[in-house]
């Protein structure tokens, strides 16, 4: 019979207390990468969503709260470093289970080929500008695969101190980038507040589906605060707390930022330069006009930290997931084993380190476009694939607590999840009807493209289901690595409280 994490031998689990709720954020926010968003989703949504983006971000935001409240609720009693895993196990059946942790490790595994691509496009394109140093994208790329494989093979809290530095570099130069646009265009601030928040620009635009696209895309990676919750301390309030915090700074400092763009160039003005033929540099333009030339320099270095924090996040979140899989015998359990000393995923991160190395080294010697060539298609793929996966999870946390509430209100455990689901499930589906706004690609090809998160879904849950036919002992073994803690009902309205 298959261990469970209380049991099992020291190399087969994680390094427990290491992380406290403010690490986690910077996990959660770094995969997000507020940088990298503020840079280039702003002008793309502002160009093809209109004037409304600053409110989508928002509206973005409160929908993924809505799905917080019962994820955080279940988060208490469900914990796996497969985090999307063990809760659709637990409220949907193993089957759909395997199916939303067979999509997750796909879609983070092209989230972070699209981030170490664009690494290598910025690093090129940076250091070649400032120091004259002109090497091609994919030795960038793989100079920071080696990089993060090294932060990824160590202990989860160096990799965190990692990110604390870098997130905190990249929030500090938006904010004072921000401040100074407010100070020096105060006059255009009620023009602009009243456009970008109107919701007749953001829920009844023309650009509305195309808003959210971008919106939901976002904030990817915020689900990551219950995949640590093996390695934190005091999981039961550190991982709801950096939930929480996460999605609230993300979805406020998203809206602030897009503002600010709206208030340096003024409503009319943000969409032209959107439309022009400049528009990819809108955040740079804005930069340099406020503080000086000073300021597009330190972006231009930001940028690159910024998709670097982002990849070391994913690929921790992705060997995580191998982890998880290997210790329930879905993948090798080879990927199960964990360093003697440090008590991280080793095999898992130097296995996922491998891939990416691999499939980096072919796209650039094909000479493959870091851009359009290859980031946008996976970015494309791995958004639809975590929204379709997060929206699962909403539906999970409502047959979970069905038969059972375990002393939560209607709010909690129902309304909210709901809510939740629907906000989730219909973003899947604005992104697959809108498919091509991301991926670069017309015709045909998205079809195949987007095919891939029902097909590996669908894969996941067909293996659950033979197996639960062919190997029922197997089957029945599985989810015995995750651990669900029951909650005196006076403690759970302390905690609450």
């Amino acid at each position: 019979m298959q261990l469970t994490s209380q049991q099992a031998p020291p190399r087969a689990a994680l390094a427990q207390g290491k992380l406290g709720t403010l690490d986690i954020v910077f996990f959660v926010v770094s995969a997000a990468a507020p940088l990298t968003v503020a840079v280039s989703s702003a002008p793309l949504a502002f160009l093809v969503g209109g004037i409304g983006a600053p409110g989508a971000m928002l509206a973005s935001g409160i929908a993924l709260l809505f799905f917080a409240v019962g994820f955080t609720a279940m988060s208490r009693y469900v914990r796996n470093t497969g985090a999307f895993y063990a809760y659709a196990a637990a409220g949907l059946g193993k089957p759909i289970g395997i199916g939303v942790a067979f999509l997750t490790v796909v879609a983070y595994a092209f989230l972070c080929i699209c981030f170490y691509a664009l690494l290598g496009f910025y690093a090129q394109l940076t250091f070649s500008q400032l120091l004259g140093i002109d090497l091609h994208w994919g030795v960038w790329a793989v100079l920071s695969i080696v990089l993060v494989g090294v932060l990824g093979y160590r202990r989860i809290d160096v990799g965190a101190k990692v990110l604390a530095v870098l997130l905190s570099a990249e929030i500090v130069i938006l904010l004072v980038i921000c401040i100074a646009i407010i100070i020096q265009n105060g006059a255009t601030i009620p023009e602009a507040t009243q456009a970008t928040f109107d919701p007749q620009n953001v829920l009844f635009a023309s650009g509305a589906s195309a808003l959210f696209v971008f919106g939901f895309g976002a904030f990817l990676g915020f689900e990551g605060t219950v995949i640590y919750a093996e390695e934190a301390h005091n999981p039961r309030r550190t991982v709801p707390k950096a939930t929480y915090i996460a999605i609230i700074f993300l979805a406020v400092f998203y809206a602030f930022t897009f503002w600010a763009l709206a208030v340096a160039f003024g409503p009319a003005g943000i969409i032209e330069l959107a439309n022009s033929a400049d528009f990819e540099q809108m955040m740079f333009i804005a930069g340099s006009n406020a503080l000086g030339a000073w300021a597009g320099v330190v972006l231009e270095i930001l940028i690159i930290t910024s998709f670097f924090a982002a990849v070391l996040a994913f690929h921790n979140a992705c060997s995580r997931y191998l982890f998880s899989l290997g210790r329930e015998r879905l993948l090798p359990q080879i990927f199960a084993r964990t360093h003697r000393t440090m008590s991280s995923p080793h095999i898992a991160s130097l296995s996922f380190t491998v891939l990416s190395a691999v499939a980096l080294i072919i796209a650039a010697a094909f000479d493959a476009d870091p851009f359009v060539g290859l980031a946008l298609w996976t970015y494309a793929v791995g958004v639809a694939g975590l929204v379709f996966s997060q929206g699962i999870a909403a539906l999970a946390v409502i047959g979970f607590f069905r038969s059972n509430r375990r002393g939560y209100g209607m709010w909690r455990v129902v309304i909210a999840p709901i809510l939740g689901a629907v906000g989730l499930l219909s973003a899947f589906t604005v992104i697959v009807l809108n498919f091509d706004l991301v991926s670069g690609f017309e015709g045909p090809i998205n079809w195949l493209l987007i095919g891939v998160v029902p097909v590996i879904f669908l894969t996941g849950v067909i293996v659950g289901l033979v197996m639960k036919r062919r190997a029922p002992q197997r089957y029945a073994a599985l989810t015995q690595s995750m651990k669900v803690v029951p909650a005196p009902e006076r403690q759970l309205e302390e905690e609450e409280v």
